[in-house]
């Protein structure tokens, strides 16, 4: 198994101590990704489109869980191979229950380097990641609050303050230190990253298409393609493409 893993850990001295025990017991593999929370964890897929995740249960901006299902949703609805999915937890009964229930890899903190050692042979013999494991994850996710959706931004426009209802808005594209939000009655700037809004963007309406834009769906006119590598989406009642990313091509497809 050419192993590329993901590590996201919010401490900072177990994700350094995680990493230590896997350059040890697993010399082969590659850590293409080192974060602490699940917002970088989600833009660390994307960006390197790792075979292996190791994830903290819970995390600022998006928990493991929710990182877990979007890397397996994403990679069913783009024809990818899915990743393995590894949770790091404190001692959570309902959790590690539902986790052995659904026969999904879990570690329990502080990380006893056996037990890793056990879980990276299992990782290296198995050809697939466990079946029926997104139907696990959401089931553990519908038994916590669900987060709440972003409903009204504030974002600046010369002078001015907007307070911009979020199903005005047409697209969200990353702008240096700044995110760009085009709405119906013109544009402005928000201080917040993009990775931190979508967090709080419902996915079924906002379709993220490229690492930095997300578009409203009911702004998409249709896609086109620039040339035999390059998918544009065409916004409505503009002259406006965006770019779409080899990624999110397969939103598109029939």
């Amino acid at each position: 198994m050419n192993a590329r893993i993901l590590v996201a850990e919010d401490e900072a001295p177990m994700r350094t101590r995680l990493l230590e025990q896997l350059a040890e017991v697993w010399p082969e593999a590659t850590v293409v990704a080192a974060v602490e929370d699940g917002l970088d964890a989600w833009d660390a897929y994307l960006e390197h489109e790792p075979n292996v995740a190791f994830l903290d249960i819970r995390m600022p901006g998006m928990s493991g869980l929710e990182v877990a299902s979007r890397i397996i949703g994403f990679a069913r609805d783009s024809a990818l191979a899915p990743a393995h999915i590894v949770f790091v937890t404190a001692y959570d009964q309902y959790a590690v229950e539902a986790f052995e229930r659904g026969a999904i890899d879990y570690l329990l903190k502080p990380i006893d380097r056996e037990r890793l050692r056990m879980c990276v042979k299992r990782l290296i013999e198995a050809e697939q990641p466990r079946a029926g494991l997104l139907n696990v994850l959401r089931n553990l996710q519908s038994a916590q609050a669900a987060p709440g959706r972003t409903k009204w931004i504030k974002a600046s426009a010369g002078r001015k303050i907007r307070l911009i209802n979020v199903s005005d808005v047409r697209y969200f594209q990353a702008d240096a230190k700044y995110t760009r939000v085009v709405f119906n009655d013109g544009e402005a700037l928000l201080r917040t990253p993009l990775k931190e809004l979508i967090a709080g963007l419902d996915p079924e309406v906002f379709w993220q298409i490229h690492r930095g834009v997300v578009i409203n769906v009911a702004a998409i006119a249709g896609a086109e393609r620039a040339d035999s590598d390059r998918l544009e989406v065409i916004v409505k009642e503009t002259a406006e493409r965006l770019p779409v990313s080899r990624a999110f091509a397969h939103l598109f497809k029939d």
